[in-house]
């Protein structure tokens, strides 16, 4: 493999998402791309395979609440809400997310869904002392590895049952498809520079193995899912 694209470690290299300063038309035209890819690979389904399991490992629960962290358009939370209307649960969802521009995006999305609610916040200054479960669905990949447990630890304080992590596998396959598709189809520069680099920032099943340490943790999950994902859920509370 040329030393160039090296996936044997986690790239630290800084996404343009992840700089505050770029705003407007170009963020909300990468923000509109991403619903579409997401949609497309199906990036909601490990998220809502997570969230029931901690429900039903909860005693099935009629009322949750639910905090999406760095939930960016917020899309991967409709299917959440279509879940629980089968079930006939009142499930309760924050989305936060740093940046105004993303948070305004997300607020239009849901604008007539009066179970969500936006907040403008930094996960590291969650404004919740408790919510029942928090999702984190392709955020922690933006997060240095050496502040992983960190993160997770922090999560796992508010979410009185569990959290749930979405994010991507490090791998040749997953790179190049992503590569190819944004030279194609794109012509966005964050979404060209990002989302290949969001794949080198991505993990791999060792990443995850040291967050078994984390305090509060009594049952963690790491599985992969089609088209290069990791699901892994964390929970805090015995099962019923």
């Amino acid at each position: 493999m040329s030393r160039w694209l090296d996936l044997r470690v986690r790239s630290e290299a800084l996404e343009l998402m992840d700089d505050r300063s770029i705003a407007g038309p170009e963020l909300l035209d990468a923000l509109r791309q991403l619903r579409w890819i997401n949609w497309l690979l199906g990036a909601a389904w490990p998220t809502l395979e997570g969230v029931a399991a901690l429900w039903r490992r909860a005693g099935r629960p009629r009322r949750v609440t639910l905090l999406d962290v760095g939930a960016g358009s917020g899309d991967v939370n409709q299917l959440l809400l279509r879940w629980a209307a089968w079930w006939g649960i009142d499930l309760r969802i924050t989305l936060i997310d740093v940046h105004p521009d993303t948070c305004a995006t997300a607020a239009a999305q849901f604008q007539h869904e009066p179970r969500v609610h936006v907040v403008c916040a930094d996960l590291f200054n969650l404004p919740f002392n408790h919510v029942d479960m928090i999702t984190a669905s392709l955020v922690l990949h933006h997060i240095p590895t050496a502040q992983l447990p960190l993160v997770v630890s922090t999560l796992l304080e508010v979410a009185r049952i569990g959290v749930v992590i979405n994010d991507l596998h490090r791998h040749v396959v997953a790179w190049a498809a992503i590569w190819t598709a944004t030279r194609l189809f794109s012509r966005n520069r964050m979404l060209r520079h990002d989302a290949p680099l969001s794949v080198r920032r991505g993990f791999r099943r060792a990443d995850f193995a040291h967050l078994q340490s984390v305090p509060h943790v009594t049952m963690l999950q790491c599985r992969w899912r089609p088209l290069f994902r990791y699901l892994v859920v964390a929970a805090n509370v015995p099962a019923r």
